[in-house]
């Protein structure tokens, strides 16, 4: 273990490390630029947004699917922006926090985003530990204590090389996308009403529960380690800061990639959400719950002829491909925000090692204390998500204000006047949503 000089650079073991063509044509770039975006998507379609976007569909059939789509478009703002913060800067969100900031104020950013760390690696926790006992009848206790040895997982895939892990991610997000959209066709939806639900609403704002409903969908979308890990996989490839030609054709591509892979999480909550609305929707079933919807899918008196064990399987695949994506980008953002905040790199293995112990710690003592009740269990991925809407704002205005800054971004790359504006309100808005959000859940 040992302290870090400013000029070390983020993930310094795969930064740079991506070679691009100089001279190439535009598909040839761009397939050397794709990749970053996935690992950024893994957390706008983790376990936590899962049960909200399909009891969205169940209650409210398709008219919050325009709340998925305003989701989704705050988060292609504040990723480009934290993509653009590394790649003009050459440091990550972290770092550039922890420089702009007094030592004390420091600190406290710090703790706060390891604790959004730990919470987002409750969710990864619960919902693996619950598809492990679906998919193979492991008990759930022993199912988490297995989730606590994937922290390996990542350092076996870093002596492979990004590219590789890159693969990885990408492979266990198609798994998802192919699985529900499988499972939307055969509970055919109604092509029509899904398009109506993409229009904005007034009746959200007048119904309370639709309201709340709606802040909850927004509020868990957007997770701060995104936005620090955004900043920093982005320098993954090679870029010649001296050149701003250079730099600009680096943003350009990083756009695509981020925007064309956060399309792909869009529909994934589209698809959780049209299939809780195409499957339940005017039904009385309880549908709270993973174990809940496991159950529902193979169950003729809730989804009709169509459901079988194996629509069931399907789902807790699903589940268990997304919570190990998110591990993978989970221990990448811990790194992170150790070394940016507080100078202090040590082992990868280790420092993934205390993060994931601290955060199966409370989630095993209540598997223990509630054995047999996953929806008490559940109840505690509840509480993550809202800690990680308390922890959002702390995110995001370092990042607006960092990319809002002509001397940090030069005068080419700062925000333009448009996305300064558009920033701020996004900001405000998701302030508000979330105060209200954690008013309304306590």
């Amino acid at each position: 273990m040992n302290f870090v000089n400013k000029e070390n650079k983020s993930l310094d073991e795969i930064n740079g490390s991506i070679h691009v063509p100089k001279n190439a044509g535009f598909w040839k770039t761009m397939a050397a630029y794709m990749g970053p975006g996935t690992l950024i998507t893994v957390g706008y379609m983790d376990p936590g947004n899962w049960i909200t976007s399909i009891a969205g569909g169940a209650k409210y059939k398709y008219a919050l699917l325009s709340v998925v789509l305003l989701s989704s478009l705050i988060a292609m703002l504040l990723q480009v922006m934290s993509a653009k913060l590394g790649i003009v800067t050459g440091k990550d969100l972290a770092q550039l926090t922890r420089e702009k900031t007094s030592k004390s104020a420091g600190i406290i950013l710090w703790i706060i985003a390891e604790l959004a760390i730990m919470a987002t690696d409750v969710a990864e926790i619960i919902g693996s530990g619950i598809a492990l006992e679906l998919l193979f009848r492991i008990p759930l206790v022993v199912g988490i204590l297995i989730t606590a040895t994937d922290v390996l997982l990542l350092l076996i895939l870093m002596k492979l090389g990004f590219r590789k892990i890159e693969v990885i991610v990408a492979t266990l997000v198609l798994v998802i996308l192919l699985v529900f959209m499988y499972e939307v066709f055969l509970s055919k939806p109604d092509p029509l009403g899904v398009l109506t639900g993409l229009v904005p609403q007034m009746k959200i704002l007048k119904n309370h529960s639709m309201l709340y409903l709606s802040l909850g969908i927004v509020g868990a979308t957007v997770m701060p380690h995104d936005l620090y890990l955004g900043s920093s996989i982005s320098q993954t490839r090679k870029v010649d800061r001296k050149n701003d030609n250079d730099i600009a054709k680096a943003l350009k591509f990083s756009t695509i990639d981020s925007n064309t892979q956060l399309i792909i999480a869009f529909i994934v909550n589209c698809l959780l959400l049209i299939l809780g609305a195409a499957l339940f929707y005017g039904k009385d079933s309880n549908l709270g719950h993973f174990v809940d919807l496991f159950n529902a899918l193979s169950d003729k008196q809730v989804v009709g002829s169509i459901a079988s064990p194996f629509l069931s399987m399907l789902f807790a695949v699903a589940l268990l491909s997304s919570g190990q994506s998110s591990t993978i980008t989970g221990t990448l953002a811990g790194q992170v925000i150790m070394e940016g905040f507080i100078r202090l790199k040590m082992p990868l293995w280790a420092q993934r090692l205390i993060t994931r112990l601290l955060s199966v710690t409370p989630v095993l003592a209540f598997a223990i204390y509630f054995h047999g009740n996953e929806a008490k269990l559940e109840s505690l991925l509840t509480f993550s998500q809202v800690f990680l809407s308390i922890a959002l704002p702390f995110a995001v205005i370092p990042l607006v204000k960092l990319t809002n800054s002509t001397g940090l971004m030069g005068k080419r790359f700062v925000n333009p006047t448009w996305v300064k504006i558009s920033a701020w309100t996004v900001t405000s808005i998701l302030i508000l949503l979330n105060i209200y959000l954690i008013i309304q859940i306590f």
